[in-house]
């Protein structure tokens, strides 16, 4: 278990550790490229003395608006080294997103990495109380210097260690805050959430205790470092020695992924469905490719629950047999060496976690709030529950109200928002934080969260349905790239369906379905059926209560740039129900009617 006080402890584990490969980042030529832990000390050091020459003092804010790359890990420790307070912003967020975001932080200056974020901040820099700007590209912009201009000189000094440099971040308690993230609004208006030192500090003491990383390890940091999932991650893998690999686009991972071969691999439940889409996707291109795939899934079934404990079905012969043919590819998609898939950010799902079982993949999912540093509770590779988030962190208490949410009180609580005096709809008057998420805790100790307790869909016979379990059963097809549950207040739930695409096209042409377009798509007779086959396959797996009466396809990707997805790929449900507030009138038409 490690034993940290404040972050400042992270950056000197990793700065002490004496690597060379303590971080890899990619160079113009597409190589990757090691920074050693020396650099990365050095680094810091210089721009935590650029920061310092600006009058960046303890409790100032500073934002960063960035990818994931070896710049937002050096920008952010020289904040946390000065005592100053760093704001990370998504990288997806518009100019007119990010303007309120600054101005609310009273953030000082801010990093970004592109000339297409620069310009973001140019256009409304006049709205914010910025004061430097510091771009990670090689960029010559106005009003802005360069990030290499600040660590010019950096790697020469070696070794070589500052006393008052050091002398400056021992200084930095345990109650001092660290950052302050805005949430990504899946159900409100962002607020910052602010973390001190000892909130992140104290959660990362516990939450990868179990798992046994060492510097013989390898994991790509790719879910946005603005989100505390993954940064907590990073922290928890410097703090262990294990190598860094940072890839900025999503659309790059299953390169990196072959590229680095990582042995850890943490994504959040969509990374883990579009794996499965694909896969299926790939077998339904022709029939024999369909029958074998279709063959091996089934053999892994009956061995799910087993991989799910760590054992290998090893004197199975139809489950070695599959493994050869089928499930060892899909490990080679990951790099072929991962020993821990994690999950976490949003529910898994439990067919998906069943599926990938099956396939000798054992997924362990995790589960936290941002307000709570992150992790609350997570499954470990020696106490493994699918369907479950895992047994709570020991340093965390929990408790389940009478209405079923979950509190919890501990040490990576947060205080409270930013700016933000009502705390009182969020904390008791015993302490204890509403999560907002409804949950039970089993008889061996594991949680299981339902569902959030605002999105919960009340029909007007006055029972309440559970969307997210639904959502995950119809995402477990290929055809589905999103979906969400609508019907709140209605007598029966529906469904907007945002179909995938790119496998949906192929499967219309290989069916002889002429469209000319994604609308057409969408109103065919046929396409409707295939998608009315797979709900009413769901529904057999439901409450009568739950069943989805209807459905409306929608011709549209849900993505974090059009706005229905958090970066964390949540659906942005307000978002939806506006965007799409005629359909589901639509879907509910004849029932206002009959009212009248």
């Amino acid at each position: 278990m490690l034993n940290l006080s404040t972050l400042n402890d992270v950056f000197f584990a990793l700065a002490e550790s004496d690597r060379e490969r303590a971080m890899l980042t990619q160079d113009a030529t597409g190589a990757w490229r090691p920074i050693s832990s020396a650099q990365i000390y050095q680094r810091v050091r210089a721009v935590a003395a650029a920061l310092r020459s600006w009058g960046i003092r303890t409790g100032d804010r500073v934002a960063i608006l960035a990818e994931n790359r070896w710049e937002w890990a050096v920008a952010d420790f020289a904040c946390l080294a000065l005592g100053a307070v760093d704001v990370p912003i998504y990288p997806t967020l518009l100019a007119e997103q990010i303007a309120p975001l600054l101005a609310h932080s009273d953030s000082r200056a801010i990093f970004v990495s592109t000339r297409v974020q620069y310009d973001k901040i140019a256009a409304i820099r006049a709205s914010t109380p910025l004061e430097h700007i510091v771009i990670m590209d090689e960029e010559n912009v106005p009003g802005a210097v360069t990030f290499s201009s600040l660590v010019a000189g950096a790697d020469a000094r070696g070794v070589q260690r500052d006393p008052d440099f050091d002398t400056i971040a021992l200084q930095v308690e345990p109650g001092d805050l660290a950052t302050l993230i805005y949430t990504s609004g899946t159900t409100g208006d962002p607020k910052g959430v602010q973390l001190t030192h000892g909130n992140i500090a104290s959660n990362l003491n516990h939450s990868t205790a179990e798992f046994g990383f060492s510097s013989s390890d390898s994991c790509i940091s790719f879910l946005p470092l603005s989100h505390i999932t993954a940064r907590h991650l990073d922290y928890a893998l410097y703090a262990q020695q294990v190598t860094v690999a940072h890839c900025p686009a999503f659309d790059k991972l299953p390169q990196t992924m072959q590229a680095i071969r990582p042995t850890i691999f943490v994504g959040v439940p969509r990374v883990f469905e579009k794996v499965r889409q694909v896969a299926e996707q790939k077998a339904s291109e022709s029939a024999i490719k369909r029958l074998i795939f279709g063959w091996a899934i089934a053999a892994g079934k009956p061995h799910a629950e087993l991989v799910a404990t760590g054992e290998i079905p090893s004197s199975a012969l139809g489950w070695r047999l599959a493994d050869t043919i089928v499930y060892s590819k899909i490990r080679a998609g990951f790099g072929g060496r991962v020993r821990y898939f994690i999950a976490g950010g949003a529910p898994l799902g439990l067919e998906t976690a069943r599926w990938f079982a099956g396939a000798g993949i054992r997924i362990l999912e995790g589960y936290g709030l941002t307000e709570t540093s992150p992790v609350l509770a997570i499954n470990t590779p020696n106490a493994n529950r699918m369907g479950s988030v895992g047994r709570p962190l020991p340093n965390v208490e929990f408790r389940i109200a009478e209405d079923g949410e979950l509190l919890v009180r501990g040490p990576n609580i947060f205080s409270g928002y930013w700016k933000h005096e009502n705390h009182a709809e969020v904390f008791d008057a015993e302490g204890w934080f509403h999560t907002g998420d409804i949950g039970h805790i089993d008889a061996d100790g594991f949680l299981h969260i339902t569902d959030r307790k605002k999105e919960l869909l009340k029909t007007s016979g006055g029972k309440l349905i559970a969307p997210q379990p639904i959502e995950n059963k119809l995402k477990g097809s290929f055809l589905v790239a999103n979906a969400a549950l609508v019907g709140d207040r209605h007598k029966f739930a529906s469904a907007l369906i945002a179909p995938n695409f790119a496998a949906l096209e192929p499967w219309a042409r290989a069916h002889g379905i002429e469209a000319a377009t994604r609308e057409e798509l969408t109103v065919s007779p046929q396409v409707r059926a295939e998608y009315q086959a797979l709900i009413d396959d769901v529904n057999k797996t439901l409450a009568n209560f739950e069943t989805i009466k209807r459905f409306r396809l929608v011709p549209d990707e849900w993505t974090i740039e059009s706005g229905e997805l958090t970066p964390s790929m949540k659906l942005r449900r307000r978002v939806i129900q506006k965007k799409y507030a005629r359909e589901i009138a639509e879907l509910y038409a004849d029932e206002a009617t009959s009212a009248r």
